[in-house]
């Protein structure tokens, strides 16, 4: 009468649960409308935030700065603030680490200060021992040359030497 072996049962057939069209469960409780996850703040039921522009800045199709990067006033601060803070110091591993970190950030507070708009602002700072030694630093981006700048600065007193850099980048 059948043709299966005895070894193989037929195959059974999968139950297809259909929801309700307006999306409730047919096991919940009265009075819960959502799932717990869409219950985000800020957040619709889509996964839309409110504003409808997902936390990006609309496009203002500028494709230059309205002003170029101050290199002269950022110039100034590098001047001024390695000046101030380094022309006593003498030469201690521990300490100029520390000095090192303080020093880009006291530079980047006081650039950020300028509001220069659209700029990405990157600050280096590098300290060392004077001993009679020569000393090459050197770095590479990748930039466009009619927006992006940088200025730098060094100094050295009997004991240190410190070189600092500001890189503006335009961000578009």
């Amino acid at each position: 009468m059948s043709d299966l072996p005895k070894d193989k049962l037929p195959k059974q057939e999968k139950k297809v649960v259909k929801l309700p069209a307006d999306g409730t469960r047919g096991k919940e409780k009265a009075g819960r409308t959502k799932d717990p996850m869409s219950n985000v703040f800020g957040l619709d039921d889509h996964g839309f935030s409110e504003d409808h522009t997902g936390g990006m800045t609309p496009n203002t199709y500028q494709l230059g700065p309205l002003k170029q990067f101050p290199v002269s006033a950022v110039s100034h601060i590098l001047k001024e603030e390695i000046n101030n803070n380094l022309h006593d110091e003498k030469y201690d591993v521990q300490h100029c680490r520390h000095l090192t970190l303080m020093l880009c950030e006291e530079i980047r507070n006081r650039v950020k200060e300028l509001l220069i708009p659209r700029f990405k602002t990157v600050v280096l700072v590098h300290i060392g021992q004077l001993n009679g030694q020569g000393m090459q630093i050197s770095s590479r981006c990748l930039w466009d040359p009619s927006f992006d700048t940088f200025t730098s600065y060094s100094f050295k007193n009997s004991s240190l030497f410190c070189s600092a850099t500001v890189y503006g980048v335009y961000f578009e």
